[in-house]
């Protein structure tokens, strides 16, 4: 990425209390990033005095502060702070997060490789235990995402302003980053994560993870699920050993309409496939343990239990009555798909 693209990015940190971790993040910001920005706008969500006090204090010269009068949430503060930006990008910070390393080379950089890509996000602890070789990756180094998680990213400014960025439906928050991915694949962009990046996020920061966390959650997911019903299709997909390469064309344009959708798909094989699909493809390998858990997993809340089974022909035939039976007493979608011809 040349340097004249990389002066073309703000920052943006929507801010609602939490003055400690609100300075750690911008102190990490200025000192990481500081050469390769133009201003940090801090949108302060009509915090309390004491955070509104530390961030008049702040005396660096690329900061810019504005007040809000009246709270009105994390997606409409992110709204009104990229409308007072000219920037080619924009990079948005949760203020409990904190930039460690040069972030913005890497993903500028798979930005400019990639011209369908729209946002993309630095990897973070949720992604830390999957091992990175599994996954595809994308000219410019990327690996596919299609569950987009809003707590630190990269977007394309006039295409955050062009989808009508964060939908002011979901209130102070939760479930309008995943929406505005849904929106943002509809309209033929893609999302990604750069798994050479890392940034750390605290979680909670502002909102914590009380009753309100719990219940503001709960009626926001509703809301979402009403607008994109297909985003409740988990797929329970077995199949003998094989790589992505073996799956038929149809079946991996299936399995890419599930994820862009907002679904899910579990692959069970005999042993660990190699390679897969996006961040947001599970492996196991198939044995009664781990059926058995997934199955009672699922119950748990509906938008996550197993709405269809796919099966290869080669599985067992234990496994492919054990898996018929299932179906058939919970009244599920079952296809059967075919082997790649070679």
């Amino acid at each position: 990425m040349s340097k004249s693209a990389l002066q073309s990015v703000d920052v943006v940190i929507p801010v609602y209390n939490a003055p400690a971790l609100t300075q750690r993040c911008i102190d990490s910001v200025v000192a990481i990033l500081g050469h390769l920005i133009r201003t940090i706008n801090v949108q302060d969500d009509a915090s309390d005095t004491e955070t509104s006090e530390m961030l008049d204090s702040l005396l660096y010269p690329c900061v810019r502060v504005h007040h809000a009068k009246k709270n009105q949430g994390f997606g409409l503060s992110v709204n009104e702070a990229i409308s007072r930006s000219d920037a080619e990008f924009i990079l948005v910070l949760n203020s409990d997060t904190v930039v460690k390393e040069d972030i913005l080379t890497p993903l500028c950089a798979a930005m400019d490789a990639d011209p369908q890509l729209a946002v993309i996000s630095p990897n973070h602890k949720t992604f830390a235990k999957y091992d990175i070789n599994r996954f595809l990756r994308r000219l410019g180094g990327y690996v596919p995402a299609y569950r987009f998680q809003g707590h630190a990213f990269l977007i394309r400014r006039a295409v955050f302003q062009a989808v009508g960025g964060f939908d002011p439906v979901f209130g102070r928050g939760y479930y309008e980053d995943i929406d505005l991915g849904r929106r943002l694949y509809l309209s033929g962009w893609r999302i990604g994560v750069h798994p050479d990046t890392f940034i750390f996020h605290e979680g909670g920061g502002s909102f914590g993870r009380g009753p309100a966390y719990q219940k503001l959650i709960k009626i926001n997911r509703a809301s979402y699920l009403s607008r994109y019903p297909n985003a409740q299709r988990n797929i329970l997909f077995i199949s003998g050993c094989h790589m992505l390469t073996d799956l038929p064309h149809n079946l991996l344009n299936e399995i890419e309409k599930v994820f862009r959708e907002g679904g899910n798909v579990h692959w069970l094989t005999p042993v660990p496939a190699p390679q897969l699909f996006c961040f947001h493809m599970r492996n196991n390998s198939i044995n009664l343990w781990t059926s058995a858990k997934l199955i009672l997993s699922s119950l748990k809340r509906q938008d996550k239990r197993v709405s269809e089974i796919w099966l290869f022909p080669d599985i067992s035939n234990f496994y492919s009555r054990f898996f018929l039976l299932y179906a058939r007493l919970r009244k599920l979608k079952v296809k059967s798909w075919t082997i790649r011809q070679q």
